[in-house]
């Protein structure tokens, strides 16, 4: 049984502000008002609380009367922003704005309650430096916004590059020292070490078609870079089961063969998609009791089928956007078909699978607190029983807000389930492949991704939002880009020379290794091939060094 999280989304008391605060003037309130005003016709006051000083904006008539602070931005700097909320009564979204020359910037929102703190945390990006006025709005005017502990803090571009990396190296990277001894167990000074890594531990994949079948170019294209696949159409309801009753999976079956053949895991998408347009034709004129007989049958279907085949389901899709089961079948529909994949489908990690939750700041639907709320529902509903995955789709039509991407992931962490990128693209826009990489960089950063997968790979019928490579499979610039990280995560080329003790140190990405080593003292041997593997590591064990003996 797997134990449910407790996912504390609301405090008696806030914690302290973020960075102290960054370049917010008065962040715990403890000089009064200073640096504080009212905007729009709020009135403001101080309160005090258990201890505890917070600015309260009350008498509101329109959405953004609150308190306000003046900022300075500036250009090119990324912002984190964060702080606790709490309204006066009931609950109610409350979200962070800052009014800059060029127009409003939204840095995030929490649906704030009464008699407990809620952490809004989010972030933004800066085109120009100039003035900047910070506030809070909440379409519900009848609540007082309480607001304590808040945080600004700018990162240059290097600076964030920089937490990258050190999260790069611990989180997906162990230190290894590599030691080469003779047949008498003495160590073998000078002698050269070559790596190659011959498969990486996290996931990068990408989605498929039935094109890859008999193509051998395009298979050959995809083996070499991705240890994943999603079926992009060929699994979806309206696909297998285009009249009732009659059902197809020849493109799937192949596929999967195609995937077991070359060792690439298969996430299972979908078993049903709570978009009322997205359904077979003749599903939507059902009555419920047909609809339900109907997805019944699709279910035990899909999911018997595949049983143990796949590492994921996505299972009712984005059903935080969309409620065409639910108001047809009950409320609790779509937590009872997570449960029946459960029980039919033990195994997989069965996945809530949504955009916009990293892509649009402003989309209240699918805010990361709302994926929590779906999984302690799914959860309560089934027992707590189910192995439970957060998936986000990242379908990008902006430049990405760095810094919100990664408060929303942060957020979902609390979960303590995996969290995967499963259908990343870019729309067409200037740097598209530049902004393609800027997300794949973020999310393999993130302690908190378990894997991502790509959208856009091929098809002759044009791709979804981008392309990774062109109808002869040559890069296009967002495939480049993707190559150029792949390598980067993967120590091609990397070789060493052992120290008077016979040792070789190294940082590796967790996977499986090949080392050969040359030395002139291994007479009729030319070099030793020695496989090992770099484990994953728990936070417990990150400290530890993996040394490996290669024996001659």
């Amino acid at each position: 049984m797997i134990t449910q999280p407790v996912w504390r989304q609301c405090l008696e008391k806030p914690h302290k502000a973020q960075y102290g605060g960054g370049i917010v003037l008065n962040p715990e309130l403890d000089d009064g008002l200073e640096g504080w005003s009212a905007f729009g016709e709020a009135k403001i006051e101080e309160r005090v609380s258990g201890g505890n000083n917070f600015i309260v904006a009350h008498s509101r008539n329109q959405p953004y009367d609150s308190s306000s602070q003046k900022l300075h931005l500036q250009k090119d700097k990324l912002y984190t922003f964060s702080a606790w909320i709490q309204v006066s009564s009931g609950s109610a979204p409350v979200a962070a704005v800052l009014k800059t020359n060029a127009g409003l910037k939204y840095a995030g929102a929490v649906v704030a309650e009464s008699g407990c703190w809620s952490m809004l945390k989010g972030g933004l990006t800066v085109d120009a430096s100039g003035p900047a006025q910070l506030y809070f709005e909440s379409k519900n005017t009848s609540v007082e916004i309480w607001v304590d502990s808040i945080s600004l803090q700018p990162f240059t571009q290097e600076q964030w590059k920089s937490h990258q990396h050190q999260s790069v190296e611990k989180t997906r990277k162990r230190n290894v020292r590599l030691q080469a001894i003779d047949v008498k167990g003495n160590p073998i000074t000078g002698a050269t070490m070559a790596l190659k890594q011959n498969k990486a531990n996290f996931p990068i994949g990408a989605v498929i078609n039935e094109f890859v079948i008999n193509n051998t170019v395009y298979q050959n294209w995809f083996t070499k870079r991705f240890t994943v696949a999603t079926f992009g159409n060929q699994l979806k309801w309206y696909s297998n089961e285009r009249s009732p009753g009659k059902e197809n999976y020849s493109f799937p079956d192949a596929m999967l063969q195609f995937c077991k053949k070359n060792g690439i895991n298969v996430r299972g998408h979908n078993i049903l998609w709570d978009d009322p347009v997205m359904q077979p034709k003749w599903v939507p004129s059902l009555s419920p009791t047909q609809l339900r007989s109907a997805a019944d049958r699709r279910i035990n279907s899909v999911v018997n089928r595949y049983r143990g085949q796949f590492i994921a389901w996505d299972v009712v899709n984005e059903n935080l956007h969309f409620t065409f089961f639910e108001d047809r079948l009950g409320a609790n529909y779509s937590a009872a078909v997570f449960q029946k994949t459960h029980q039919l489908d033990p195994e997989p990690v069965l996945f809530l699978n949504d955009y916009n939750t990293l892509e649009r700041i402003d989309d209240a639907s699918v805010k990361p607190r709302r994926y929590l709320e779906k999984l302690k529902e799914i959860r309560s509903f089934s027992g707590g029983k189910l192995s439970l995955g957060i998936g986000l789709e990242g379908h990008f039509e902006a430049a990405p807000n760095l810094p919100y991407v990664r408060a929303a992931i942060d957020t979902l962490a609390e979960a303590k389930v995996p969290v995967w990128i499963t259908e990343l693209d870019v729309s067409t826009m200037p740097d598209q492949a530049r902004h393609f990489g800027e997300i794949l960089e973020e999310a393999h950063a993130h302690p908190a991704v378990n894997g991502i997968v790509t959208f856009g790979t091929w098809s002759p019928r044009g791709c979804y939002r981008m392309c990774l490579t062109d109808g002869n499979f040559k890069n296009l610039p967002p495939g480049d880009v993707l190559d150029k990280l792949l390598k980067q995560w993967s120590h091609e080329g990397l070789v060493g020379v052992t120290n008077a003790d016979g040792f070789f140190d190294s940082s590796l990405f967790h996977g499986d290794y090949q080392v050969r080593v040359t030395h002139p003292t291994l007479m009729t041997k030319s070099s030793l091939i020695h496989s090992f593997k770099v484990p994953s590591t728990d936070t417990s064990q990150e400290a530890a060094v993996l040394l490996v003996k290669v024996s001659a």
